[in-house]
């Protein structure tokens, strides 16, 4: 990029209920010839069963990740929307752990149409946050982020052009920033690198090494509740652009 200013709980609640559903079912059927004993046993391996399947379900869920070995100008990763990003308000978090230290930019998402840097975020080379929507961008300061994972979350709306970054659940104070404007559709949306033009033209020393987590992305603005408890592991499983359960990944190189 040509920059201008260089879970398990509700799950198992869920589960517990429908095995209290189908003991009371069970009992009903088979009052007559069944021990109050058996009827424990069998109410034990159903919620065994179950708690079994919640976890499994979650840990799938929960372990999609794309790892970023090295630096590279070669390596990256598509991602194709749910629905064109024609936009004039957005959500976006990603959840993501690097080690990547010192004076380096890095990439942390990015969206390309032909002519234009459509949306990107970068980590700026003084370890600021920073947000591009087809022009100057939006900085924001926040701690350093560590080397284990972190939620970060950005919104922004055309409406009022307030925009505001979230570390880790943690606000920073809004800024007012490209209002009026609208996030344009016909793009591509790329992890790992930043385009300097529609199909590439990638630097190394920019690219993400590391490992992402989640890459979620709704059209409207979510409460700031909402972003604290995604950033704590609920998943709410409604992301209607991009949703990292569901969204289909193209990779590139390594």
């Amino acid at each position: 990029m040509q920059k201008q200013h260089k879970g398990y709980s509700s799950t198992i609640t869920h589960a517990l209920a429908h095995t209290n559903a189908g003991y009371k079912s069970l009992s009903a059927a088979r009052i007559h010839i069944c021990t109050s004993q058996e009827l424990r046993s069998v109410n034990m391996k159903l919620i065994l069963s179950l708690f079994v399947a919640a976890v499994l379900l979650s840990d799938v869920e929960a372990g999609r990740s794309l790892v970023f070995p090295e630096e590279t100008a070669v390596s990256l990763v598509e991602l194709t929307p749910t629905k064109p990003l024609s936009l004039d308000a957005f959500t976006l978090c990603l959840r993501f752990a690097t080690e990547l230290k010192g004076k380096r930019e890095v990439i942390l998402f990015a969206y390309r149409t032909r002519d234009f840097d459509e949306l990107n975020v970068w980590r700026e080379t003084d370890g600021r946050l920073s947000l591009y929507l087809s022009g100057p961008g939006a900085f924001f300061e926040v701690p350093e982020l560590g080397p284990l994972a972190n939620h970060v979350c950005l919104t922004w709306e055309s409406l009022t052009g307030r925009t505001t970054m979230y570390v880790n659940g943690r606000s920073s104070a809004s800024q007012i920033y490209q209002r009026g404007h609208r996030v344009r559709p016909g793009g591509r949306v790329i992890l790992g690198q930043d385009p300097d033009n529609f199909l590439g033209d990638f630097q190394a020393e920019q690219s993400f090494v590391g490992e992402i987590f989640g890459v979620n992305m709704w059209d409207y603005v979510l409460p700031s509740v909402a972003i604290q408890l995604l950033s704590t592991g609920e998943d709410f499983s409604d992301a209607n652009v991009l949703d990292w359960a569901t969204v289909t990944l193209m990779p590139t190189g390594n």
